[in-house]
C-alpha cells in the first residue's frame, strides 16, 4: 500500500513539475522578435492583414513582430519555410485558403498542410470579386460573358498564381459562363493588379482588399462578388449567383499557423492575444475599411476549416484539371 501510494505521490509531483516547467516556458516566450512570413508579395490581402495584426501583437506580446515575404509557387515557398522552422512560436505563417488547395493541385508538396501545422486562429474572411479596367465596355456580368463569347481564348484574367483560389473562381466562372478566358498567372496581387489598372489582363477574380481603393477611385469597375452574401464594402455590386450563376460562393480566408510542434502553451497564448486584437472595435473598423470580415476563432475550429476545405477544393481542382508539377 505504502509503495502505491509512494509511486502515486511521485506521478503527481512529475506532472506538477511538467506543468510548472510547460507554464514557465509559455511565460518567458517570446524571448526574441517573432517572425510572420506572408508567403505572397507585398501589396496584397495577407499582407495587409498580417501588418494590420503585427502592430498591437508586437505591444501585447512585449516583442517586435516583423513581417517577412516569401512569395512564389502558389503560397508553398512561404508555407515550407515555416514548416521546417524551429518550433518554438518564434516563426509563423499568414496562412490562406490557397493552402488547402495547392494540396491536391501540386502533385508533390514537401510539406502537408493538415498535419505540419498548428492552427491558432483564422484572422478575417475577404470576399473575391470579379473586375475589370473602368475603360472596358463590360458593364455587368452578362455583357462581359457576350464579350468573351465573341472572342474565344483571347480575353484574360489573371490570378495570384496556378492552382490558387482565384485560378479556380476563374475556371468555375469559364465553365458556368460556358466561355474560353485565358489565365495569366502572377506572383501576387501587387503586380496582377499594377497589370490590371495597365490593360494587360482584362480581368480578375481577386480578394477585395488591395482593389478597394481602385474601384471606389473609379479605375477598376466591380461587377460582382464571388461570395453567397454581397459585400458590405460594396453593397450596390451583385454576387454572381444574382447575375444568372446559382449557387456560386468562393471567398477567402486568412489565418496564423505555427509550426506543428510548437508547444501548446505557446498556440494558446498566440490565440488569446490575437483573438482579443481581432475582436477590438479599432481591429474591426480597419477590417470593414479595406473590404475584410474579422473572424478570431479556436485553434480546433481552424483546423475543423482547414479540413473542410481541403475536401470542397479536391473535388473542384479534379474537375476543373488543375495540376502542376
Amino acid at each position: 500500500m505504502r509503495k502505491n501510494k509512494l509511486s502515486t505521490r511521485a506521478a503527481l509531483t512529475a506532472l506538477a513539475l511538467g506543468l510548472a516547467t510547460s507554464l514557465a516556458a509559455a511565460q518567458a516566450w517570446p524571448t526574441k522578435p517573432v517572425t510572420l512570413v506572408v508567403p505572397f508579395p507585398p501589396g496584397g490581402s495577407s499582407d495587409a492583414l498580417a501588418r494590420a495584426l503585427t502592430v498591437p501583437l508586437s505591444q501585447s506580446l512585449g516583442q517586435p513582430v516583423i513581417v517577412e515575404s516569401r512569395p512564389g509557387a502558389g503560397a508553398t515557398i512561404g508555407a515550407d519555410y515555416v514548416a521546417k522552422a524551429k518550433p518554438d512560436g518564434h516563426t509563423l505563417l499568414m496562412g490562406a485558403v490557397h493552402h488547402t488547395i495547392a494540396t491536391s493541385v501540386y502533385r508533390k508538396l514537401p510539406y502537408d498542410f493538415e498535419t505540419s501545422f498548428a492552427p491558432i486562429t483564422t484572422v478575417a474572411l475577404v470576399p473575391n470579386v470579379l473586375v475589370v479596367n473602368a475603360k472596358s465596355t463590360a458593364t455587368d456580368v452578362k455583357s462581359l460573358v457576350a464579350m468573351a463569347k465573341a472572342a474565344p481564348g483571347k480575353m484574360s484574367y489573371g490570378s495570384n498564381g496556378n492552382g490558387t483560389v482565384q485560378h479556380l473562381i476563374g475556371t468555375q466562372f469559364s465553365t458556368l459562363a460556358g466561355v474560353e478566358l485565358l489565365h495569366v498567372p502572377y506572383k501576387g496581387s501587387a503586380p496582377l493588379t499594377t497589370d490590371l489598372l495597365g490593360g494587360q489582363v482584362d480581368m480578375s477574380f481577386d480578394t477585395l482588399t488591395p482593389l478597394v481603393p481602385h474601384i471606389k477611385g473609379g479605375k477598376l469597375r466591380a461587377l460582382a462578388v464571388t461570395t453567397a452574401k454581397r459585400s458590405t464594402s460594396l453593397p450596390d455590386v451583385p454576387t454572381l449567383a444574382e447575375s444568372g450563376m446559382a449557387g456560386f460562393n468562393q471567398g477567402t480566408w486568412f489565418g496564423i499557423l505555427a509550426p506543428a510542434a510548437t508547444p501548446k502553451e505557446v498556440v494558446a497564448r498566440l490565440n488569446a492575444e490575437m483573438v482579443k486584437i481581432i475582436h477590438s472595435p479599432e481591429f474591426r473598423k480597419h477590417m470593414e475599411d479595406i473590404g475584410a470580415d474579422p473572424v478570431g476563432d479556436t485553434p480546433a475550429q481552424m483546423a475543423s476549416q482547414i479540413k473542410d476545405d481541403t475536401a470542397k477544393y479536391a473535388r473542384l481542382v479534379k474537375e476543373a484539371k488543375v495540376a502542376i508539377e
